[in-house]
């Protein structure tokens, strides 16, 4: 059997702990040869209450081949430096494991916890788009990959949100168990076995805002007219092309451009979803006059194709 823990701790998402288990005991019940993982919900304290009061019974940590540790309530009043300095000994428990060669896996924001125990230093590493910019600003060494859903890089791997837990666990039941097995999990589960990438999901009007009110100002004008000229913009506002380029990218971390394509893709995702427009159109209304290059660009951000996107996205009542 593959030996899989789960890292409970104080403030952590009762449904991060179980899902994993539960997906692996579905597929369990699949395989024709019968278990083929063994899961504890494991923890260096004694008692612990997750999330919401949800009170979980532990066992002390034991050696296993994975180590899964869920993501926990993070909000914008949270003193994040207080919460980890908090968990020092589930921390500990993590750069310990990972020291002595198990494989160590966090869900959704319970990357923190492994940038926290060292881990993400040198790597490559994705959580929840939402907070993919402060794990980023917290660790400059990182390579945080928002977009993605899973990665994994020299025995470390990160997830994006919340779901994303059930991506990963398919990938390791494809890997134990077989393709035909985490096919039939998924099916049974309803859950996506193929899903691409976190991206067609942003809601941007939820990421916290970055530039000062000069950027800010830089990108209402894009947004309203999504078109670029760079002169014209810069005129605008009174500065040289130089200027603008120089501000707008200390500002904001994007160039002007990168993020007027960001601003057609996110008004070109509203009109698929709410609209029976067709592609050509859509593309003209947010600026493209050649349909292939929208399509590529919208594709690079969303991971689908504009009428893939639509399948999968429309609203109902359309």
């Amino acid at each position: 059997m593959l030996r899989i823990g789960v890292l409970a701790y104080p403030g952590c998402f009762a449904s991060e702990v179980f899902g994993i288990p539960d997906l692996l005991t579905m597929a369990s019940h699949l395989a024709a040869h019968g278990p083929a993982y063994d899961v504890t919900v494991m923890s260096p304290r004694r008692r612990v209450v997750g999330a919401g009061g949800a009170v979980l019974t532990v066992a002390p940590v034991r050696p296993v081949d994975v180590l899964v540790v869920p993501g926990f309530e993070l909000y914008p009043a949270l003193d994040l430096d207080a919460t980890l300095t908090s968990l020092r000994p589930e921390i500990e428990t993590i750069k310990a494991s990972a020291a002595s060669g198990i494989a160590v896996v966090s869900i959704c924001v319970g990357a923190f916890l492994l940038a926290e125990a060292g881990l993400l230093a040198g790597r490559e590493a994705t959580t929840a788009w939402l907070f993919a910019g402060q794990l980023a600003n917290r660790c400059p060494d990182t390579e945080v990959r928002p977009e993605k859903l899973v990665v994994t890089d020299r025995g470390v791997t990160t997830t994006g949100a919340f779901s994303a837990m059930y991506d990963f666990a398919l990938g390791l039941i494809r890997e134990h168990s077989g393709s035909r097995i985490a096919r039939a999990t998924a099916r049974i589960a309803l859950v996506d076995d193929a899903r691409p990438s976190q991206s067609p999901y942003v809601e941007a009007a939820l990421l916290p805002t970055a530039g000062t009110e000069f950027s800010q100002r830089v990108k209402r004008k894009l947004d309203q007219e999504m078109r670029y000229d760079l002169a014209q913009v810069a005129g605008a506002f009174g500065v040289s092309t130089r200027t603008l380029l120089r501000r707008f990218r200390a500002e904001t971390g994007q160039t002007p451009l990168g993020y007027l394509q960001s601003a057609r893709v996110r008004k070109a995702k509203h009109l698929l979803e709410t609209t029976d427009r067709t592609v050509a159109s859509i593309a003209a209304e947010v600026g493209y006059r050649d349909v292939g290059t929208f399509s590529t660009v919208f594709t690079r951000q969303t991971g689908h194709r504009p009428r893939e996107y639509r399948t999968t996205f429309r609203r109902a009542g359309v």
